[in-house]
């Protein structure tokens, strides 16, 4: 196996955490997967991995490395791509999301871009959890609010306006509030990213600039999915981008509350880690993707370039 399989072999090990996965992905015995990463390091000259019986981790060099070798391989392949025009895309893509996009505007119209590219696989995370992309080697990663890495290449596609809402049951308990001041004895769902962590209170713009009113709430979640069933169940008001609730909005099984006092809108960015050697199948996948949301997005605000972490309870 040459240098250049060798470090496929290892971006894909690293990909995947696992050796076995790895081989499995690649056709390979797992045997060959283990001697290709055993002689990347023997001709470097330093231990790429750690192994342990349950886990594979990177060295300090091994992410170096992992970061050289995406880049090497992502350049062969923009090179292959020259010389390829008008032809079907093909590989692999792995690709991040969070949930809340992913089930209301990417899978349901997802079957049509595989079908234009019938030699192409999407591997897709969906999670509230924020990723490391280098480290768990993802191509590009859809992001909604605050950014808080500048270590990657940054694609802004716009903003999700919000709309507070909550259930007809749970506002004929405790009454439809007009101002911030009738929020007293009212109820937050919680989110937080990590169960434990302190959660927000209910964010709107005074006419100056964007408050936060602190706000209890019986019930805390970390998932944006549990967030929008324990606001359709009776349990509090949600913050959350207007697409995610349209439709609720619409059959009256969410009513919107306070719409002169809006939260913050929430920036969404794609972002990726290579300024050059982008593989067409990411360039396809991000403008497909662009062009997807596209309807669903107001341009960005300056304001909006300041949203907070903790606003990844929004994220649909």
């Amino acid at each position: 196996m040459d240098r250049l399989d060798a470090m496929r072999v290892f971006v894909k090990v690293v990909e995947l955490g696992s050796f076995t996965r790895a081989a499995a992905a690649l056709g390979l015995p797992k045997a060959s997967v283990s001697t290709a990463v055993q002689q990347l390091e023997a001709d470097l000259g330093t231990r790429l991995l750690h192994r342990t019986t349950r886990r594979v981790e990177l060295s300090q060099d091994g992410q170096a490395c992992l970061e050289r070798c995406q880049q090497v391989l992502a350049d062969i392949e923009e090179l292959d791509g020259l010389f390829q025009q008008g032809q079907s895309l093909r590989g692999r893509l792995r690709v991040d999301m969070p949930y809340g996009v992913a089930r209301n505007q990417v899978l349901p119209n997802i079957a049509q871009f595989l079908q234009r590219h019938p030699q192409l696989e999407i591997e897709l995370s969906s999670t509230d959890r924020r990723v490391d992309p280098v480290g768990e080697g993802f191509d590009c990663v859809l992001r909604v609010g605050h950014l808080d890495d500048n270590s990657l290449v940054a694609r802004p596609l716009g903003q999700f306006d919000m709309a507070s809402c909550a259930s007809p049951d749970y506002l004929a308990r405790h009454g439809v509030p007009s101002t911030i001041a009738d929020l007293a004895g009212h109820h937050l769902v919680q989110y937080v990213s990590r169960l434990g962590g302190r959660p927000d209170g209910f964010e709107y713009f005074d006419g100056e600039r964007y408050r936060e009113q602190p706000m209890g709430g019986r019930l805390t979640v970390n998932n944006s999915d549990a967030y929008r069933v324990a606001c359709l169940n009776g349990m509090g008001i949600i913050q959350v981008p207007r697409i995610a609730v349209l439709e609720l909005l619409a059959d009256g099984e969410l009513i919107e509350i306070l719409p002169d006092f809006p939260a913050e809108p929430m920036p969404v960015t794609l972002l990726y880690p290579h300024r050059h050697g982008l593989p067409p199948r990411v360039r396809a996948f991000m403008a497909w993707l662009e062009e997807l949301l596209a309807p669903r997005l107001s341009p960005l605000t300056v304001a909006s370039s300041r949203n907070k972490a903790g606003s990844a309870r929004r994220s649909g």
